[in-house]
């Protein structure tokens, strides 16, 4: 079988069949996946974070959720990042948090996809993400 983002994320669910069974037959925009099974999230600033991902190319970033209004951008990073994360302003989420994810493959008022998750498991590394985020925050005065 193919993988595809919705089956990658998917993984993350502790019942992975029956989420992605459950996401296709409802097809509700929204989901609830569990942080810090398959990955970590790190939510940066929007300003910031546009910076930073523009800085770093949507080839050497991992999935990249945004809110409405791109206020926040969520990074997705290898489990155990978010538990030895430090930054100003940047929020994480990992073992023991929830976060909602939109569907991969449909649009999505609100949370959407910047990069969408594309069933390979690439993440974003965090030290590229780091040097990006100094860059950016460098870049926009100090930010």
């Amino acid at each position: 079988m193919e993988s595809t983002g919705l089956h990658w994320l998917a993984q993350a669910a502790p019942d992975p069949e029956s989420f992605r069974e459950q996401w296709e037959r409802i097809g509700l925009g929204l989901m609830l996946l569990p942080a810090g099974r398959r990955w970590d999230v790190l939510s940066v600033p929007g300003q910031l974070g546009r910076r930073a991902l523009e800085i770093l190319d949507t080839g050497l970033c991992g999935p990249v959720l945004t809110d409405f209004g791109e206020e926040h951008l969520g990074f997705l990073v290898p489990v155990g990042t978010a538990a030895r994360w430090v930054g100003t302003g940047v929020r994480s989420a990992g073992e023991g948090t929830w976060i909602a994810v939109p569907h991969p493959e449909r649009s999505s008022r609100g949370l959407r996809w910047l990069v969408p998750p594309d069933g390979s498991g690439r993440l974003t590394d965090p030290v590229l993400l780091e040097l990006g985020l100094h860059e950016a925050a460098a870049g926009l005065g100090g930010w």
